[in-house]
């Protein structure tokens, strides 16, 4: 995948060729089935994450979280090991991120948010079955909303907030599954688990 859009991002990209010439260091696609009724939305790649590895939330302190709590919760299966090539894949699921290409200091700027959303866009209309989206953080939560064209203030971020949206599709929100929000105890396994048995009950699965 080549995306030349952001000027910013690119130079960054390039000068983490320079620096991690054995990195990904470039925009990570989506990883899982886009015939699948659930959709993942996180922030962006993380420079010795994602970044590295080429697959979402892989190597990703965040990862450590939410690949065993999609096992546990039947939307995956395997072993996540922190590596592109663990073997692991999600079951009816898929996983993107609002921004695909990784940012400085893991802030992406709200232009570069606005032009990511076009691949957004087309990840939601080409999942044809997909039947509920969670936002892992309130950018991801806005990234969503303006996919759809809808009003923000309509449907404001809420950790465990759970929206039926106009088309009918079910939008859930989560805390992103952070290193600082899980070590500062802004989202325990606990809250992050009750989050998923939610939506397990909204998919009746």
């Amino acid at each position: 995948m080549i995306c030349k859009k952001c000027t910013r991002l690119c130079q960054f990209i390039e000068n983490n060729k320079k620096l991690y010439p054995d990195f990904f260091n470039a925009p990570v696609p989506n990883f899982g089935d886009k015939n699948g009724q659930f959709l993942i939305v996180g922030l962006a790649p993380g420079l010795k994450g994602a970044n590295r590895t080429g697959r979402p939330f892989t190597a990703d302190y965040a990862g450590d979280l939410l690949y065993p709590t999609l096992i546990k919760f039947g939307w995956a299966f395997g072993e996540y090991k922190a590596k592109a090539d663990d073997g692991l894949q999600l079951k009816d699921a898929q996983i993107t991120n609002a921004v695909l290409c990784v940012p400085p200091e893991n802030k992406p700027l709200p232009e570069e948010i606005n032009t990511c959303n076009e691949h957004l866009k087309q990840t939601i209309f080409e999942m044809n079955n997909l039947k509920l989206i969670l936002s892992l953080g309130s950018i991801s939560h806005k990234a969503v909303i303006k996919a759809f064209g809808l009003k923000q203030a309509t449907y404001p971020f809420k950790h465990g907030a759970l929206y039926k949206l106009p088309n009918g599709l079910y939008m859930a929100d989560s805390y992103h599954c952070s290193r600082y929000n899980t070590s500062t105890k802004v989202l325990t396994h606990k809250m992050f688990e009750d989050v998923f048995v939610q939506i397990g009950k909204t998919l009746q699965r």
